[in-house]
């Protein structure tokens, strides 16, 4: 007889292509989105399915641009046991709102917020990460 966490379980796996790591992270991404219903109803959650869902192709988009296989790999795993302790109910409500389905990002500060922290962080932020930022170009 199979228990829930057996039931759950995947073996670590290394993609041998980019088109085998894109079928995996596509059948992760169904599993979370066929799942939704189930985990609104196992934490008791005050959200529809559909919001659920929207949360987690947030997550997914956040690294829609990764193409390195050993760090969608990587993603895949950190997803998967993600997933597995979320339906095993191994997680507390908070960490299903506060992470799950908190947004992420930083919310907006005005001028003056940014002046009494001592720096303009938008104005440091693409060279940290990248972005061009709408007002440099």
């Amino acid at each position: 007889m199979s228990t829930i966490p057996a039931r759950l379980a995947r073996s670590a796996r290394v993609s041998s292509s980019p088109e085998e790591a894109r079928k995996r992270v596509i059948q992760l991404y169904r599993d979370w989105y066929r799942s939704a219903p189930e985990i609104c109803s196992l934490y008791a959650l005050n959200v529809t399915p559909s919001y659920v869902r929207h949360c987690i192709r947030g997550h997914f988009e956040e690294n829609r641009y990764v193409t390195d296989t050993r760090v969608i790999d990587v993603l895949i795993q950190k997803g998967r046991q993600e997933y597995q302790e979320t339906l095993n109910c191994w997680k507390q409500l908070d960490h299903i709102m506060g992470i799950l389905l908190a947004p992420k990002g930083r919310p907006q500060r005005t001028f003056l917020q940014k002046f009494y922290e001592g720096r303009d962080e938008d104005a440091v932020l693409p060279a940290a990460t990248g972005i061009v930022h709408p007002k440099a170009v």
